[in-house]
């Protein structure tokens, strides 16, 4: 079955497009190097968000150009959802319509991660930088639109799109977690959140930091079968930094503008405006190979 868009995205997202201002790429003949993705529908998706960023200045001013994106896009994703529907899903069609029709409220949330990056990065140069380059936005821009996809009932495909992001960034954000506005996951190697996450806004989280279950339910009627659909991972609250290595773990909640120092261990409540860290910190000794002294 052939899918073609007939909403009016086009016209939002072109207008959208026409009111980006510096410090987001503004110019119509900027050219990135290439970058080819693994997958079609990530290509197209990207594209679509942000088309100075990867070379897609022909959807500019273009309402006509960028009708037929959404068609290619809708296309492939009208595929990936129809391919795992078996049933569960009443209206592929509508569900890809939807999907399609929050790309402007999607494109404006991930303008703000743009900012959160640039803004909680000093290393970061430009907000192109942080588009092209950053492994946390790159995970959270497929995210979001993978959020939408799971919200709708096609949780399988969302997990399939969210799982490339992983291979391509190593951040592993589930498309069933809530994820606030001017979300920033700086280096991004080694992170996990969870199914059941939420996060507020103003969130920003390091490396290797796990939003995770502590522990599972199994099903009464079925043998060696977890439990399924109940909250297992943490709430985060607004402005909340979680160190590097840090693991969060239960249905716990984390206030706002709390602040988790590296390699903690997280799993009861934090109230607002705490502090959390290793109190005590190994020892480290040094010795010298000449003398054999412990310093």
């Amino acid at each position: 079955m052939a899918y073609e868009y007939t909403g009016t995205v086009h016209d939002e997202l072109v207008a959208s497009f026409d009111r980006d201002e510096p410090p987001f790429p503004t110019s119509s003949a900027i050219s990135f190097p290439r970058r080819d993705h693994l997958r079609d529908d990530v290509d197209r998706l990207k594209r679509l968000l942000f088309p100075r960023c990867w070379n897609a200045q022909r959807l500019l001013g273009n309402p006509e150009a960028t009708r037929d994106a959404l068609t290619g896009l809708g296309s492939v994703f009208h595929a990936g959802v129809t391919a795992y529907a078996d049933g569960d899903v009443a209206d592929p069609t509508a569900t890809v319509d939807d999907v399609l029709d929050e790309l402007p409220a999607i494109r404006h949330a991930l303008k703000k991660d743009v900012e959160a990056a640039y803004k909680g990065d000093p290393a970061a140069r430009s907000y192109a930088e942080v588009i092209r380059s950053y492994p946390g936005f790159h995970a959270i821009t497929i995210q979001r639109p993978a959020h939408v996809l799971y919200e709708a009932g096609a949780a399988e495909y969302a997990r399939e799109l969210t799982e490339y992001a992983k291979t391509e960034s190593g951040v592993d954000i589930h498309p069933g977690a809530e994820i606030g506005e001017h979300f920033f996951v700086d280096h991004g190697t080694g992170v996990v959140v969870g199914e059941t996450a939420t996060v507020g806004d103003w969130a920003r989280i390091y490396q290797n930091v796990t939003l995770g279950a502590l522990h599972f339910e199994e099903e009464e009627d079925a043998e060696h079968m977890l439990k399924k659909g109940y909250k297992r991972h943490p709430t985060v609250g607004d402005h909340v930094v979680i160190g590097a290595g840090s693991k969060v773990l239960g249905p716990i909640d984390i206030g706002d503008h709390v602040s988790i120092g590296a390699n903690s261990w997280v799993t009861e409540d934090v109230p607002d405006h705490t502090s959390v860290f290793v109190a005590d910190h190994p020892e480290l000794e040094r010795k010298t190979k000449e003398e054999g002294v412990t310093t």
